[in-house]
């Protein structure tokens, strides 16, 4: 059970996330895709067979936790718009797909499994924003030798509707199941893929001034041979 909170009102929402998922490569215009592939290809990953492409990941790597621990210095992350389903409905948070890109580079499945995904606590209702989705925005940041730098930015338009990506999933309604949670897809780093010490994503909606955001370490442990 993980604890989460309505961040309109900071009740307590407990939630048991039974399945986790990874919406790779949804970009809603092929150009943005093709983007994403060419900046992963430079880290030696194979490009998908097609887009999107749904990964299953264990659901307990699913954590709200302020540090994380990953083998080796070759993971990074990357903003994700997160969605997740209950008996009340959808609710959307903010998360990162933290990855082993040593990994990735010869398993992309393999690679989402290894790191767990870190969430921000407070999310706000589906329903609160989806008549104005494409007006709210996604940013990163990472912090490389002590200082934080931008690391991704942009409108949620440069990926898939929650209405159009949950319809690829195979359900009718742009709502998850209950235990479900989906991480929806990320935008082109600024710079390159690169490890960093810790990261920050922030969620806007600039209609209402809302934000959601999360920061967590990267405790990087040794890889003993």
């Amino acid at each position: 059970m993980t604890i989460f909170r309505l961040a309109d009102t900071n009740d307590t929402l407990e939630i048991d996330v039974q399945e986790l998922i990874i919406a790779g490569w949804a970009g809603r215009e092929q150009a943005g895709i093709d983007e994403h592939i060419e900046e992963l290809k430079a880290i030696g990953v194979t490009p998908p067979s097609s887009t999107p492409l749904f990964y299953r990941v264990s659901a307990d790597q699913l954590t709200t936790a302020e540090t994380v621990q990953v083998l080796g210095g070759e993971s990074s992350g990357e903003v994700e718009v997160v969605l997740i389903g209950t008996e009340q409905g959808t609710y959307v948070g903010i998360g990162s797909d933290h990855t082993d890109r040593e990994a990735e580079a010869w398993s992309v499945a393999h690679s989402k499994q290894v790191c767990a995904k870190p969430v921000g606590q407070q999310l706000w209702t589906l329903e609160s924003v989806i008549d104005h989705w494409d007006e709210l925005k996604i940013s990163s940041y990472a912090t490389f030798e002590g200082e934080e730098v931008l690391y991704q930015q942009g409108g949620v338009t440069g990926l898939l509707h929650p209405k159009d990506l949950l319809q690829r999933f195979g359900l009718d309604a742009p709502q998850l199941a209950p235990g479900q949670a989906m991480l929806c897809g990320t935008l082109p780093v600024v710079g390159g893929v690169r490890p960093s010490e810790a990261f920050r994503m922030v969620l806007e909606d600039p209609l209402t001034g809302r934000k959601l955001e999360h920061f967590y370490h990267i405790k990087t442990l040794s890889v003993v041979k």
